[in-house]
């Protein structure tokens, strides 16, 4: 039988696959090499030169073009110390949509303009149009319902420059930036150059700069030079609720 929470050790936490602790794990991989009895134990080899123990590989299959895949279980006696984890989050209160429009009346007297876009190559607008648009994600209403909010959502594959520039001429509050697609760091690169040129146009310190996607957090955004980055499991709320509690500061700053 398993330990309860509170009995548990949790300055050794394993990976369990059958019994608590033991170690096991499920790995899945794709190698340049024609599905057969060789590439299944280049797989096996492969799994144990990376440092695991009584790999077997349970699944292969042809990916065509002398590819395959596999699906490999194998042992570790590796161990973290969950004690020592912490995470930076969005450290504010999370309002409902009524309650924000309400504060943003009440702070500023005035709608709070945010424009927002999928910036670079990225073509995916799910994530943005997930923050702004009316019918929002999974039952949480997007920007665009808020009362208090004036949104534009400037769709994908938006030059940073241009982004920036429809934000000064519609004098925002916020900008938002969508990246989903994150393949050889581009949304790095792409989130990078946002900032240097939101630097170099002066609005570095007047606007809400925030980040989101499957793959962005609260502390990659910090570490970009972002006020804030919202990854998996947050919605509209969570960023109307941010820009609620830190514009009036962001504010003062524009005299």
């Amino acid at each position: 039988m398993s330990p309860s929470l509170k009995d548990r050790n949790m300055k050794a936490i394993r990976p369990y696959g059958d019994t608590y602790d033991d170690g096991v794990v499920q790995l899945s991989f794709s190698l340049p090499l024609p599905v057969g009895d060789r590439a299944m134990e280049a797989a096996r080899r492969l799994v144990l030169a990376m440092g695991f123990e009584e790999c077997e590989v349970v699944f292969d299959k042809d990916l065509g073009e002398d590819y395959s895949y596999f699906v490999a279980y194998a042992k570790t006696a590796t161990s973290i110390n969950y004690d020592e984890i912490s995470v930076p989050k969005v450290d504010v209160d999370t309002y409902g949509r009524e309650e924000c429009s309400q504060l943003v009346e009440q702070r500023l007297g005035r709608d709070v303009v945010v424009v927002g876009a999928c910036t670079g190559s990225d073509a995916h607008t799910v994530g943005i149009d997930a923050i702004l648009n009316m019918k929002g994600f999974d039952g949480h209403y997007g920007l665009e319902r808020y009362r208090m909010f004036e949104t534009h959502n400037l769709g994908s594959q938006v030059k940073n420059e241009d982004l920036i520039k429809f934000a000064i001429e519609h004098k925002a509050d916020a900008i938002l930036i969508s990246q989903v697609v994150t393949q050889k760091e581009t949304h790095i690169h792409n989130l990078t150059e946002f900032i240097e040129l939101a630097e170099s146009y002066g609005i570095r310190d007047r606007m809400l700069l925030i980040i989101g996607g499957p793959r962005l957090n609260h502390q990659l955004a910090l570490e970009l030079g972002f006020d804030a980055g919202f990854g998996r499991k947050n919605y509209a709320e969570h960023v109307a609720s941010f820009i609620v509690d830190k514009l009036p500061e962001r504010l003062s700053l524009r005299g």
